[in-house]
């Protein structure tokens, strides 16, 4: 009886470490959604279906843009989106490599996402979609329930501003760069 006791016992503690969340190191921030956070990976194909990794554009200032093809809002903010990759893509940054955009689209088709980015000038090479739409695991994982979204995200992979559109982008961006 003794031996059975033990066991839970041993069965319960060993359940409950499984469970426990670890924080992170001292000084490393928590993955997570928030300013300040360490964004979450993005793995998802583009479409030719080559995997495109958030974390191969790390050293650069990067914009997670949500956004998709049939998005009225997205579309009418796509002209700043490409005037910003225009200004920023080639400016020298405090800190980092550079400027990059990362695209997610929530389209269920991949004709009308690959024709949205041809007629929109989209002409940064990360555009990204599982063809999920609002099942997409990109926009579970940031939790976007509405487009367009964005997170800006610093060369070390951490969210510094969020919901950034018109003017506003364009303003945060010029906090962090040297010259154009």
């Amino acid at each position: 009886m003794k031996l059975l006791a033990s066991l839970l016992a041993f069965t319960v503690v060993l359940n409950a470490e499984a469970i426990t969340p670890v924080d992170p190191p001292p000084g490393d921030p928590k993955v997570g959604i928030n300013i300040g956070d360490k964004a979450p990976e993005l793995a998802f194909p583009n479409a030719e279906g080559k995997t495109l990794k958030l974390s191969d554009l790390r050293g650069k200032y990067v914009l997670i843009d949500f956004w998709a093809s049939w998005c009225g809002p997205c579309r009418m903010e796509n002209p700043n989106v490409v005037k910003v990759y225009d200004k920023y893509s080639k400016a020298k940054f405090k800190t980092g490599k550079g400027f990059a955009i990362y695209s997610v689209s929530l389209d269920k088709a991949k004709d009308p996402w690959i024709k949205a980015i041809e007629k929109d000038k989209l002409a940064w090479p990360d555009h990204v979609s599982d063809l999920a739409g609002w099942e997409s695991r990109a926009a579970a994982l940031y939790g976007v329930h509405s487009i367009p979204a964005s997170f800006l995200v610093d060369p070390n992979g951490i969210i510094v501003a969020k919901s950034l559109r018109g003017q506003a982008l364009d303003m945060e961006l010029d906090k962090h760069v040297k010259s154009f």
